[in-house]
């Protein structure tokens, strides 16, 4: 799957996405929202956010999940990557900043990765 294709996937699960607005997860979930994507929020220590149930993990997130969006340090993303393996989930995509090696078990596990770019950026790309 290439990274057009992955643009186009309307479930993503946004990882560590932060309840401030001025926060860049918020701003990118808001801004996913608008353009009609269903998302899910991961974040322990949240009940809601955005109008929306608020997951302790990917695990708990009932259905199918396209993409995991995560916003969390390099040191957190092996275990993101193991979880979004373990739930069937189609692609991870690090945001902006965010590189790392485990991207290698997700893609031998068929998953498409994307790193170190922002999803809304490349979204915004496409909009005519």
């Amino acid at each position: 799957m290439d990274e057009k294709e992955l643009l186009g996937l309307k479930r993503i699960a946004i990882v560590g996405l932060s309840p401030s607005e001025e926060r860049a997860s918020n701003v990118v979930a808001r801004f996913l929202i608008s353009e009609g994507r269903e998302i899910f929020p991961v974040n322990p220590n949240e009940k809601e956010m955005l109008g929306r149930r608020c997951f302790p993990s990917l695990e708990e997130i009932p259905g199918e999940i396209d993409v995991v969006d995560v916003f969390r340090r390099p040191e957190a993303v092996p275990e993101i990557v193991e979880s979004a393996i373990r739930i069937g989930a189609k692609a991870v995509w690090l945001q902006e900043g965010i590189i790392s090696p485990s991207l290698e078990n997700a893609r031998k596990a068929g998953l498409a990765t994307v790193e170190d770019k922002c999803i809304m950026k490349e979204i915004k790309k496409l909009l005519p």
